[in-house]
């Protein structure tokens, strides 16, 4: 399947290693997550080009047939540029253009503020993952029904990923209480995706991040054989810039757009 992004290429490769079903109608590519239809970016139409004028009343229809009973819209475009296209048409139908930073990097520096204190491990016990369930719901927090289960059910399928070899999820614990998480997912192609990289409210700035994603970093460029790390992050987040400062270079610019249901 050729894809230009390499955010959405890389998207697309862990969910496919999850069981996700992505079927190529040309003009777009469908993504479907049966086993978590809540999840958006699990359930959405990857377009190979923007949206031209009158284009988001025809792909709004696509998505509708495609995905009858989803309580959300979701689009993906798969350019470098952060071009959307028909940017009004979207807006009147009640989309919001997400832009995020792509970057990459093939080596990686030592965080300026390592944490010593805390103990660096995978995630292995019933105990731990659960415990990723709690870390998520409390570093993420959202008001909308059935989000628990949406978590408990993404939580599942990275587990899966970890037990079918594809990735390892990576923790930081104070004792056995996990504090701070993120996932390297890779296929043995020489590239390897971070996922979800979050810490608990009450642990941030104590470096937990920066030291947790160099670790990451180390092993996957070691033990991994990746050649090139990809993180996607929010342009207007902190956090991009302990990413920069460990050595991460923007590339790319990804885009999403998604409406809720009313």
């Amino acid at each position: 399947m050729d894809i230009t992004s390499l955010g959405y290429r890389t998207d697309l490769l862990l969910l496919a290693l999850a069981g996700t079903e992505l079927t190529d109608k040309g003009e777009y590519v469908v993504v479907r997550t049966p086993a978590n239809p809540t999840f958006w970016w699990g359930n959405y139409l990857l377009f190979r080009t923007p949206f031209g004028p009158g284009d988001t009343a025809r792909r709004v229809e696509m998505f509708e047939r495609t995905f009858p009973d989803a309580k959300h819209g979701a689009f993906g475009i798969d350019s470098t540029e952060g071009v959307v296209g028909a940017e009004d048409e979207l807006a009147a139908a009640g989309f919001s253009v997400e832009r995020s930073t792509v970057m990459t990097a093939s080596a990686v520096r030592e965080p300026a503020r390592p944490n010593t204190t805390l103990q660096y491990r995978f995630l292995t016990s019933d105990d731990d993952w659960e415990q990723l369930v709690g870390l998520t719901l409390a570093s993420s927090p959202m008001e909308i029904g059935g989000y628990n289960d949406f978590v408990r059910r993404k939580v599942l399928a990275e587990r899966k990923l970890v037990e079918d070899g594809h990735a390892k999820w990576f923790g930081a614990f104070d004792g056995e209480r996990l504090q701070a998480s993120l996932g390297l997912v890779s296929d043995g192609s020489g590239v390897a995706r971070f996922q979800n990289v979050q810490t608990h409210p009450d642990e941030r700035s104590r470096g937990l991040a920066s030291t947790l994603v160099h670790r990451a970093s180390t092993y996957g460029l070691s033990e991994l054989g990746a050649r090139t790390l990809v993180m996607v992050a929010d342009p207007e987040y902190l956090a991009i810039r302990l990413y920069r400062a460990l050595g991460f270079t923007d590339s790319e610019t990804q885009i999403q757009l998604t409406k809720p249901s009313p």
